[in-house]
């Protein structure tokens, strides 16, 4: 279960965001989705020629575009980032964004007749986020809600955590375990754990 003091400290650190400026409309933040459900349901058609490393390299760009990994390894983290040196830093994030791309590649191996719908608008919270609505359509007839809270930064939107059935947050479970692991080991842990996990994803 997710503590509730890492959950009020999680949120606490998304509520600070900014205003879009002009020209970064709420409604641009649909195309990253876009994009990225495109690849990935081309990759799902094809996953099985694929493999899990052709999977992997061909999903990793659209989604390294996708998500902001920098960003979400750090909040996951939480109030350790700060200690930590640029080396210890990048290794996480290297390590986070692998595993992630992994689980994708992992995950969606296989075509069935699956289909992905996204919501005509996005949906802005206060914070100047907003959050893109979709469901995946499974073969048969049952959705799965999946909601990304997306935030521009450089004039582009990118995902900072993922709703699952539009209330489980990928941040808040992450961050549970994550800081966690970093409280009683260390960032080498951390990266080790990350990197076993990969592993394990990839056999």
């Amino acid at each position: 279960m997710i503590a509730r003091r890492s959950l009020i400290a999680l949120l606490g650190v998304l509520a600070v965001a900014r205003a879009p400026r002009a020209g970064e409309t709420a409604a641009s933040a649909l195309e990253p989705i876009h994009a990225f459900y495109d690849v990935l349901l081309g990759v799902m058609k094809e996953g099985q020629q694929l493999g899990f490393a052709g999977r992997r390299d061909r999903l990793a760009p659209t989604i390294r575009r996708t998500f902001d990994f920098p960003l979400m390894t750090r909040l996951m983290v939480g109030q350790q980032w700060a200690g930590l040196s640029p080396e210890q830093q990048q290794q996480l994030v290297a390590s986070f964004s692998a595993f992630s791309i992994a689980t994708y590649a992992n995950r969606f191996d296989d075509y069935s007749g699956e289909e992905f719908k996204t919501a005509d608008e996005p949906t802005p919270v206060a914070t100047g986020d907003t959050i893109v609505k979709t469901q995946l359509v499974l073969n048969t007839g049952e959705t799965v809600e999946l909601d990304y809270l997306m935030r521009v930064d450089g004039g582009r939107w990118q995902a900072i955590d993922v709703y699952l059935s539009g209330t489980v947050s990928e941040l808040a479970t992450r961050r549970s375990e994550f800081s966690s692991i970093m409280r009683r080991s260390g960032p080498d842990a951390l990266v080790e754990m990350l990197q076993r996990k990969v592993a394990e994803l990839s056999s």
